[in-house]
């Protein structure tokens, strides 16, 4: 009886075991090359999968082969057909053990070298992005790897003669998260910045312009620069891709997360793949950012982006990044509104009536779907069967408020309507994006004021404005000026650059299509001139100081036109002729004024570092992150000009009473953070003294007098649309009472600013960060 060879004794007979073995070391190598070198070329992860399931099917084919075949001198012959000695032998021990060591050995090397290249914090040794704001060309950022192992950075920018330059070197761990930063360059008003983290023997430390701390850490946790390059962001979302759960703790404070949002084919034309992921716990809302596979970052926005040097567009990827923005915005946009069932009365208020600044008790007001429908004593309202009934208990009740000058980006709108501002100017924006987002606003799929637009045109340089609409000629003006007239635009705004011999022709034709014509005061003009040239309005009180110096001061579209204010301000008293004389001229010709007057608090207080003027209760109940980011920005401040900085606001503030004193129409806004600022805009009028029932007329009736929607908006009144405040308190008395505010109606539907609030990461007003 013979003896039958057992399965494993075969295996090793017919020596699949050592075909096997080559081929999984083999395939290791293959792969790991094939990860390092796919995507150099953009290669789509379909390809990545494909190449490893050929390779697991050539694992299987080559084991069966050598199974079932032998090679011998007269070719490859059954296994079943071959005697011993016909076979052909394989390598010797030590040629195999060598071949097989070998090829191990340089699979191993390039997945070290992967792994080494994924912990440095850099994706790749050295690459250039391009900086874009609303489409036009501004700056790089330059990143590369060192050989000690850290990354230097280097990114500026120029936005109108501002814009950040900052150089950052920093080294990560093992978890990609930063061991050490150093930073240094000027911020966007360009005042000197320099910033130094660390770790060690388990404590972090860390020091900038604003802070200075340490902390004893107990695993990773993450430091964010407060004025990093943008590279940093996406050596955050790499680190928090690595990381359990995938949060991880910040530094100084707070917490983020990331989760992947959608994956889209990379526009470059290469076909690379894009995942968008979206970060948490850094603002009001999740932060986007696009990786690709080798961890590459770009960053779109209709306002700034960061892009690959040699990108085509950036549009699908804003497109596909706003789906996603939208979903989110929506969600809280339908949560947050309160739609009453039938009627809404809102009885037992006291109203508030910006024509006569009359304040009415035991009012009831009847709101019909967006409609006010009927106003009167409570006594005499009879609520219908089916309405729903908001007892204001006594509270002031008066018209939503107005911001006259904002740009719309995201969480602008809710923080609007958390601070009772229920129609809005946009002074300025992209004409794609933001067209969608009023648009949405509009049908109560975001949150968001009334929004009427203005449309930015200016001229060409380096030192032009944040906009596609950038003209030489008259020909070029009026082809904008009809765009944004068909577009529905109720304003054009002028802007720095704009050739001084254009503005009477644009604001001739502006006129002629309908619509108002404002801005800042072009450089090398006046705004006496400006005025006489067919401006209805100017923007920001600066140009009204800027009248004075002018011609000493031409050039004004660089920083002089923040500087020479700061500098000069103080001189020019209401009482001396040439400023009386100048306010009665804009009296005379029903200018109108929007000054944003808080910019300069801001601006000329004098230290960069210091919270937002104004801010300074209401930015500690941001998330951490928003709070660190809550500064004045204020210009750098020469040793010998500290009085006259000093002096300057104060001086601003008894200018703009003299303007109001004269008659002259002003609308207050405030190209600053949405909704919470406009309180303060209000409150620097009362500083000025100016009364607060009148600041309240300004914030309401006037600006719909002036836009021309009186018929709709600015009073509580039968046939108006329904849209109010109701404030805990009495603002015509005190005017801070303004921040109380309990209860916000728009277009008949009923939010609750707390409510608002929580959903933006928002503290209670009672509750107090550690």
């Amino acid at each position: 009886m013979s003896h039958k060879p057992s399965f494993f004794s075969e295996l090793k007979r017919r020596h699949v075991d050592k075909v096997a073995l080559v081929c999984v070391v083999v395939s290791w190598l293959l792969i790991e090359a094939a990860s390092i070198l796919l995507p150099m070329f953009d290669a789509p992860s379909w390809v990545m999968t494909a190449f490893t399931g050929l390779l697991v099917f050539g694992f299987i084919l080559a084991v069966i082969i050598s199974w079932s075949f032998e090679m011998t001198p007269e070719g490859m012959k059954r296994t079943a057909d071959v005697t011993p000695g016909e076979s052909l032998p394989y390598w010797s021990k030590r040629k195999f053990a060598t071949f097989v060591i070998g090829v191990a050995v340089i699979a191993f090397g390039l997945l070290a070298y992967q792994l080494l290249r994924s912990n440095s914090g850099q994706p790749s040794t050295r690459h250039t992005d391009k900086i874009v704001i609303q489409g036009n060309p501004a700056g790089t950022q330059t990143v590369e790897a060192q050989p000690d192992g850290s990354v230097r950075a280097e990114y500026s920018y120029n936005d109108r003669g501002r814009g950040d330059h900052i150089t950052a070197t920093w080294k990560v761990g093992s978890a990609g998260v930063p061991t050490e930063y150093d930073g240094r360059g000027n911020d966007y008003m360009k005042a000197p910045i320099e910033e130094h983290f660390e770790t060690g023997n388990g404590r972090a430390s860390w020091k900038n312009r604003s802070e200075q701390g340490e902390k004893a850490v107990n695993g990773e946790e993450f430091y964010l620069s407060m004025n990093a390059p943008p590279e940093f962001f996406a050596v955050l979302a790499r680190a928090l891709l690595k990381a359990p759960n995938h949060k991880l703790r910040l530094l100084p404070a707070g917490e983020a997360s990331i989760e992947q949002a959608q994956k889209i084919t990379s526009p470059s034309g290469k076909g690379g793949e894009l995942t968008e992921y979206r970060i948490t716990g850094l603002g009001f809302s999740p932060q986007p950012i696009w990786l690709d596979r080798n961890g590459t970052s770009v960053s779109v926005s209709s306002w700034f982006s960061v892009v690959p040097d040699g990108s085509e567009s950036s549009i699908p990827l804003l497109d596909a990044q706003q789906k996603t923005g939208t979903a989110w915005s929506e969600r809280i946009a339908r949560a947050l509104a309160h739609v009453p069932r039938g009627d809404l009365v809102i009885r037992n208020a006291r109203l508030f009536d910006p024509r006569d600044l009359r304040l009415t008790p035991a009012t009831s007001v009847v709101v019909s779907g967006e409609r006010i429908v009927r106003v009167g004593p409570d006594a005499d309202v009879k609520p219908s069967a089916n309405a729903e009934t908001l007892d204001a208990k006594g509270r002031f009740l008066m018209p939503g408020l107005w911001d006259n000058h904002q740009h719309f980006s995201d969480n602008d709108g809710a923080l609007d309507l958390a601070n009772g501002v229920t129609s809005a100017r946009d002074m300025a924006n992209d004409t794609d994006t933001f067209l969608q987002r009023v648009a949405r606003f509009d049908n109560g799929s975001e949150l968001g004021p009334r929004v009427l637009k203005a449309g930015i045109i200016d001229g060409t340089g380096e030192f032009a404005g944040p906009t596609k609409m950038r003209v030489d000629t008259a020909e070029q003006a009026i082809q904008d000026v009809d765009w944004y007239a068909d577009h529905g635009y109720a304003q054009i705004k002028i802007y720095s650059s704009i050739k001084p011999e254009l503005v009477p022709i644009i604001a001739d034709h502006t006129h002629a299509r309908g619509l108002r014509v404002s801005g800042h005061v072009p450089a090398f003009m006046s705004a006496r001139q400006f005025v006489e040239g067919g401006a209805d309005e100017i923007q920001h009180l600066n140009f009204i100081v800027l009248n004075f110096l002018f011609p000493e001061v031409k050039e004004t579209r660089n920083r002089d036109r923040f500087i020479k204010v700061a500098e000069r301000a103080g001189e020019f008293t209401p009482d001396k002729p040439e400023v009386r004389e100048f306010i009665n001229f804009l009296g005379q010709r029903h200018t109108v004024l929007d000054p944003t007057i808080n910019r300069f608090e801001g601006l000329f207080c004098g230290d960069p570092s210091a919270i937002t003027p104004g801010l300074e209760e209401i930015v500690p109940r941001f998330p951490p992150q928003v709070r660190r980011a809550m500064r004045s920005g204020a210009l750098e401040v020469p040793k010998e000009k500290e009085s006259a900085y000093h002096e300057a606001f104060p001086a601003m503030l008894r200018l703009l009473k003299a303007i109001h004193d004269a008659g002259v129409t002003i609308i207050p806004g405030t190209d600053a953070l949405a909704g919470y600022t406009l309180h303060h805009e209000l409150e620097l009028y009362a500083q000025a003294g100016i009364a607060p029932a009148e600041i309240l007329r300004m914030a309401t009736w006037t600006p719909a007098l002036v836009m021309g929607v009186n018929k709709d908006r600015g009073v509580i009144a039968p046939g108006k649309l329904a849209d109010m405040i109701l404030v805990d308190g009495d603002p015509t008395k005190n005017i801070q009472d303004i921040d109380k505010i309990t209860t916000v109606i728009k277009d008949g539907k009923v939010y609750d600013p707390t409510a608002i609030e929580k959903a933006l990461g928002i503290m209670p007003r009672e509750t107090h960060p550690q």
